[in-house]
């Protein structure tokens, strides 16, 4: 097993936190929506604007995976998102992809698994971690560990991620406003705290089982006439 040291920033801005005394010695750091704020992608294309830059910079300070919640906004479609940097590059940016009824945000396309020097981590976005089909494609297309950025959290994201890190056999890290916390395989809460920042340092497992099921179809005989 690999030991790892996750760190929560659940209050305040990432340029806030950059200002602070740093080298936490941890090897994933993760932020909610707050702080970025909002992103206008032609406004960072144009050089108007550095917020990813300012993620990345800090990947590279800190020495180690950068994940940050942000409200993209792309020529007036905005998206719930999380950007994630690797020791000064940025690897990419993750969408929100389900929308509940009418809303100002749109959904994105796709679920993305990053390969970092942390492993390959699933990011789950937002009212994502409510669908848990996302949870199991992240798992089964070989996420080592899952990343739930939220807004405000309650008990019920709580069963939740537990409930998918038990099912889907990877652990599940969430980060929202004011509140931090981790599940483990087993499917208990291994970690919760409000302070930020705070972090949890955990061991990297995984487990497989062979599961059988009977069902109809497939038939066996001879196929003619194709």
């Amino acid at each position: 097993m690999i030991c790892m040291r996750m760190g929560f920033v659940t209050g305040g801005t990432l340029e806030e936190y950059a200002k602070r005394d740093k080298a936490r010695g941890q090897d994933i750091l993760s932020f909610p929506f707050q702080a970025l704020g909002e992103v206008f992608y032609e406004r960072e294309l144009r050089g108007e604007t550095s917020i990813f830059e300012d993620v990345a910079l800090l990947s590279k300070e800190e020495k180690c995976v950068v994940i940050s919640g942000c409200y993209t906004n792309a020529h007036g479609m905005k998206r719930k998102s999380a950007v994630v940097a690797d020791r000064g590059r940025i690897l990419g940016v993750s969408d929100m992809v389900n929308r509940i009824d009418a809303g100002d945000f749109t959904c994105g396309a796709g679920v993305k698994i990053f390969d970092t020097a942390a492993g390959r981590i699933g990011v789950i976005v937002a009212e994502d971690l409510y669908f848990p089909r996302i949870a199991e494609t992240l798992s089964v297309c070989g996420a080592e560990l899952t990343v739930c950025i939220f807004e405000e959290c309650g008990g019920i994201e709580q069963v939740l991620m537990r409930a998918e890190a038990f099912l889907y056999g990877v652990p599940v890290f969430l980060c929202g406003y004011g509140f931090a916390a981790a599940a483990d395989i087993a499917g208990k809460l291994a970690f919760s705290s409000p302070a930020s920042p705070c972090s949890f340092e955990f061991s990297r497992e995984q487990e497989y089982h062979l599961v059988e099921t009977r069902r109809r179809g497939f038939s066996r005989r001879k196929k003619e006439g194709f």
